[in-house]
């Protein structure tokens, strides 16, 4: 019984300290080295541009007035105000820190801030605002292509449930 208490301990104790929290100064690297700050600053201009696209895809076969259009174009702008200053850094980075401390270990931390501190993070970081614009991009196209195809699965859902009464 002794043996198996001690070997207890001995594994509980070694998977504690293998799996401690990371500390807010690692977190902080982390996010340096990933320049984080810089990517969600990056990510802006894509939203808008994926936010008016969006627009002109919703009143796609309308023609609008001078003045709907600018409504229209008022009405984006102050959505992308609200957002840039929703996800600003100063108000985005604890929550950061805190998705981080709750999701990796210290071990982890320490091996992203190697990756991303390494040739290959390097040009992961410096390529990844150009793969997230093509992607956005991308998902605009399919999107453009399914809205038809789900605009007519919910008349036919719609359809369906009045026939059904």
């Amino acid at each position: 019984m002794r043996r198996f208490s001690i070997l207890f301990f001995a594994v509980f104790f070694s998977t504690a300290v293998h799996a401690a929290s990371p500390s807010d100064a690692s977190i902080e690297e982390l996010l340096n080295s990933m320049h984080a700050e810089k990517i969600m600053d990056l990510m802006l201009p894509a939203i808008d541009k994926s936010m008016h696209q969006s627009m002109a895809m919703a009143t796609e076969g309308k023609t609008l007035s001078a003045k709907q259009q600018q409504i229209l174009d008022a009405s984006t702008a102050k959505m992308m105000a609200l957002m840039k200053d929703e996800m600003s850094w100063d108000k985005m980075h604890a929550m950061y820190v805190q998705i981080y401390r709750e999701s990796f270990t210290q071990e982890e931390i320490d091996g992203l801030v190697a990756f991303y501190k390494s040739p290959a993070g390097v040009a992961y970081i410096n390529k990844m605002p150009a793969v997230m614009q093509k992607t956005m991009g991308l998902m605009q196209t399919r999107m453009a292509e399914m809205i038809p195809k789900m605009k007519a699965a919910i008349q036919q859902a719609v359809e369906d449930v009045q026939n059904s009464k």
